[in-house]
């Protein structure tokens, strides 16, 4: 199967994502859609576990099996995946995992997602010295910026991906491979570009994403990737009967951590999350990821121009083509963005209206493999409705 099939066929289409039979659904940077075979793998598990045990050895082989699928996505050993939820959840495990020391710095962007701030801003209780990076444009944030942010005592540099504002998408090969070179950790926020743009974890110590964005998975299912040779120096923050060895579930004298990235999943895994994922993955891996990231450039390209031409500034106008995204984010100053996007949304048609620091609004599109040109144009065509109702008043 291939995105062109899908794309053309429309039976087809509607099939894998049952959204697209009643909806025209651009908005995969916030909460996305699950697939149909995340629905009937879910189903199934679900009547499973109310006919029997919930937790049987077949459940316990599909989801290492599910740890592969997910080592297969990022290029790493299954061994370096751990299978826990929200983005959240894995970033705080590197915060409160790493023995940091006062003075130690940490560079990171204020502007990012709050759950890939948070976590890093609390670690000044610990002495830590805060390090906060300052583009000159939204969520630009360049090789030499961040590099030139790292001191002697930079201890880690944690990043989103891809910013979920902007949409601009994060040179982390160069910035891992120097930050590696300088001995630093580099700590990634990837649920804004994971299924959307190939990732490989090599260049990273340490990754988290949850499943219900780009990857088309459920709430909360997630992936949290340690680097081999990280694992002895991120302690587990949390301890239970799962990761823990307990023979015969008794507690032992000493704590020794399970092998592997096994040691961050403290207790019983969201199994039917997981699974739900795991089936979006596999769909996403038959499809190619590269092939899944020209796509979402070439609709990228097709949406900005319609919207360039009737007078929309984009953020991403100035991003070089290695740095855009799936997400177009875009404003316009005479036209009632609130309004547009209800109007949209009585269309059928599900945008994100965001706003910057300043508090300023902007209408975030982030289509998917399986949109349409057709369906861009749709979108294009409700705006142009809300600019001829703004200018004749």
């Amino acid at each position: 199967m291939t995105i062109d099939q899908i794309v053309n066929d429309a039976d087809l289409r509607s099939r894998l994502f049952p959204v697209t039979r009643r909806k025209t659904f651009l908005a995969h940077a916030g909460v996305a859609p699950i697939t149909q075979p995340a629905v009937e793998r879910i189903r199934m598990a679900a009547e499973e576990g109310a006919s029997q045990e919930q937790e049987t050895e077949a459940l316990l082989r599909e989801l290492e099996e599910s740890r592969q699928s997910a080592a297969r996505l990022l290029h790493a050993d299954p061994t370096e995946i751990a299978l826990v939820g929200p983005t959240a959840f894995g970033l705080n495990l590197v915060a409160q995992g790493i023995d940091f020391q006062p003075g130690d710095e940490v560079v990171f962007y204020p502007d990012d997602y709050p759950a890939n701030v948070y976590p890093w801003m609390r670690l000044a209780e610990r002495g830590v010295k805060l390090v906060r990076l300052e583009p000159n444009t939204l969520g630009r944030l360049t090789p030499d910026l961040v590099l030139d942010a790292v001191s002697p005592r930079t201890r880690l540099v944690a990043l989103a991906s891809c910013h979920f504002l902007s949409g601009y998408l994060l040179d982390y090969r160069t910035i891992g491979e120097e930050l590696r070179r300088r001995g630093v950790l580099f700590c990634l926020d990837g649920i804004q570009s994971l299924g959307a743009a190939p990732m490989d974890a090599a260049y990273c110590d340490f990754l988290s994403a949850d499943s219900h964005k780009w990857l088309l998975g459920p709430l909360g299912a997630g992936i949290f990737y340690v680097r081999k040779e990280r694992q002895t120096l991120l302690r587990p923050a949390l301890v239970g009967a799962w990761n823990i060895r307990s023979p015969g579930f008794i507690a032992q004298p000493e704590i020794e951590c399970e092998a592997g990235a096994r040691r961050y999943e403290c207790g019983a895994l969201y199994a039917l999350g997981i699974l739900g994922m795991r089936a979006s993955i596999e769909l996403l891996l038959e499809l190619g990821i590269e092939a899944i990231r020209e796509r979402l450039l070439s609709l990228h390209a097709f949406l900005a121009e319609g919207l360039r031409r009737r007078g929309w500034r984009l953020l991403a106008e100035e991003f070089p083509k290695e740095a855009r995204s799936g997400i177009v984010t875009a404003t316009h100053d005479r036209i009632d963005l609130a309004a547009a996007v209800r109007l949209l949304s009585e269309q059928e048609i599900v945008v994100s209206l965001r706003w910057d620091r300043q508090g300023k609004q902007y209408i975030r599109f982030s289509p998917h493999f399986y949109n349409t040109h057709a369906e861009l144009a749709k979108a294009v065509g409700v705006l142009d409705r809300v600019a001829s109702s703004d200018a004749s008043r």
